[in-house]
């Protein structure tokens, strides 16, 4: 493990560059830094997720993993060459995300993000997941990117969408429709 921080501020970034985990330094809204921060604000939209009280135990634990592997996936797009997302933990999301979606019942409607406030953050949580992976597809068009990056930010959306209906048929019973003809 590499030198621990015991001063927070260096001044080094005034000037609107960072340091990447390679030692060179990049411009603050370079695509590699939007990739990596957009990956840490889903880490903390996780954090705030599992904050929430009385969560089932299942999403406690996948979700804690979750937060691991984001933590790790930072450091993969930090250190420009650096592998750490396999394909193992891909493949453990989609085994996670079937194994919550056999209890819920067909989709037949769009759901509104909503349903109690748990399940409201996993929707936050899946939206910026998506946006984590745009921001990982356009750095990629710049520079090397594992795909196993890409797949498990694409799943791990999925899984948070389904994670939302579990989580609002846990909290209130039921999901959030949208309904397509409502009186204006």
């Amino acid at each position: 493990m590499g030198n621990r921080l015991s001063k927070i501020y260096t001044r080094t970034g005034d000037d609107g560059t960072t340091g990447l985990g390679d030692g060179s330094r990049v411009a603050k809204d370079s695509p590699r830094v939007e990739a990596y921060g957009t990956v840490d604000e889903l880490n903390s939209c996780i954090g705030v997720l599992l904050a929430l009280p009385a969560l089932p135990p299942p999403v406690i634990q996948c979700l804690t993993e979750v937060q691991h592997e984001l933590f790790d996936m930072g450091g993969e797009l930090c250190i420009p060459g650096h592998t750490a997302i396999r394909a193992a933990q891909v493949t453990r999301l989609e085994q996670e995300l079937d194994a919550f979606n056999d209890g819920l019942p067909p989709l037949k409607e769009f759901i509104l993000p909503g349903g109690g406030a748990a399940a409201a953050a996993c929707h936050l949580a899946r939206a910026v997941a998506r946006r984590a992976e745009r921001r990982v597809w356009t750095l990629s068009r710049a520079e090397s990117v594992s795909p196993e990056v890409v797949k498990y930010l694409n799943r791990l959306s999925d899984l948070l969408f389904v994670m939302a209906r579990v989580l609002a048929r846990h909290e209130r019973g039921t999901e959030v429709l949208w309904r397509h003809e409502r009186s204006k």
